[in-house]
């Protein structure tokens, strides 16, 4: 059936009347577009199905060239230097070691940790409290974000308008050369979309390929799944949930995480549980960069976890005491399973790297 949606996804894909290669004609702006052949999103055997709708915004070679354009363009920012690229670094998985927690224009300090960019096209929401639940309009917060690239969208398109190259490459990807918010949009998700991680080692023995985990990775991953997948689950590792893990209060930040969200008290120190995906290289950990390590992670799951009125009940044991039973050896044993989830094939892919 998978196989099925895949097919007709392609056919209506390539037989769309926007971002084809059907761009022979000068446009009325006097733009000649490129050819615009269709990419070939393709979902993983061993994934679920995508959150976001291809259909309506269908990766194209033009829109995810002008995608990673501005994606590494120090323009969408108010100094002219701080890109997306800035802080999601590809051989971090997109993510950022320079610092423990994001830095803006200006040398601003952010309160939260980059988070790796890999699989959002399988995301429901996005960002440490669930703040968008678009990935198209995810966009707008750090470009406005004061302490991130503190600029206004509308600024952002007319430092584009005036370049000399940007309106031919909007020509290429959408069939003349109108730069808008809701195209510029488009075409970073139609980048950010095709940032598939799923050749790990383990995505490649759990699709039952010619690999085989080592006896201690075999044994962290049961002891994974006993101890850890009840919110790190499936093959994204993570249920997209919103959850207190224990963490004592930044006084530096006083971050109340999803409440700023929702305003309800109940979310109060909540944030999203992330995918452990690339985990190995995504360090620092937290949504405050605070743990440098995986096993400082675990050691703080055994024995860092402060008590809350909304505290994951999960990580409190039935003598009422808190954190979770797992010795060092087991500690061991988990940590190699995890480096079972790096993606060098990701890492590495071309596709991604900043001209």
């Amino acid at each position: 059936m998978k196989q099925l949606l895949y097919i007709l996804l392609f056919i209506s894909i390539s037989c769309s009347t926007e971002g084809t290669d059907d761009t022979s004609a000068m446009t009325d702006d006097g733009y000649t577009p490129l050819p615009n052949p269709a990419l070939n999103f393709e979902i993983p055997s061993n994934f679920p199905e995508s959150t976001y709708d291809v259909t309506q915004n269908p990766p194209t070679e033009q829109g995810f060239e002008l995608g990673k354009r501005l994606f590494f363009d120090g323009r969408l920012a108010s100094d002219g230097v701080v890109s997306c690229g800035f802080c999601h670094i590809q051989e971090f998985a997109f993510t950022h070691h320079t610092h423990i927690t994001s830095h803006g224009v200006d040398g601003q300090i952010g309160s939260r940790n980059a988070q790796p960019l890999h699989n959002l096209a399988f995301m429901a929401d996005f960002t440490w409290d669930g703040a968008a639940t678009f990935l198209d309009s995810q966009f707008i917060i750090p470009i406005t974000a004061e302490k991130e690239m503190n600029e206004t969208i509308s600024n952002v398109l007319n430092k584009l308008r005036d370049d000399d190259n940007y309106p031919q490459l909007y020509a290429n990807a959408f069939g003349d050369q109108e730069i808008t918010t809701e195209r510029t949009f488009k075409a970073l998700s139609q980048f950010i979309v095709m940032m598939i991680s799923a050749n790990s080692k383990y995505d490649k023995w759990e699709r039952g390929e010619a690999v085989t985990l080592t006896p201690d990775e075999d044994a962290g991953r049961i002891l994974f799944n006993a101890k850890c997948a009840s919110c790190h689950a499936g093959t994204l590792q993570t249920d997209q949930t919103y959850r207190n893990n224990g963490l004592a209060i930044d006084p530096a930040f006083n971050d109340i995480g999803r409440e700023r969200v929702t305003g309800l008290p109940e979310d109060n120190r909540k944030f999203k549980v992330p995918s452990l995906r690339n985990i190995e290289i995504t360090f620092p950990y937290m949504h405050d960069g605070r743990l440098q390590s995986l096993q400082d992670v675990l050691d703080f799951y055994t024995d860092g976890v402060t008590a809350s009125d909304n505290l994951d009940p999960l990580l409190v044991r039935p003598d009422g005491t808190l954190g979770l039973d797992i010795t060092q050896d087991e500690k061991e044993k988990i940590i190699a399973f995890l480096k079972t989830l790096t993606d060098n094939d990701f890492l590495l892919d071309n596709r991604f790297k900043e001209f």
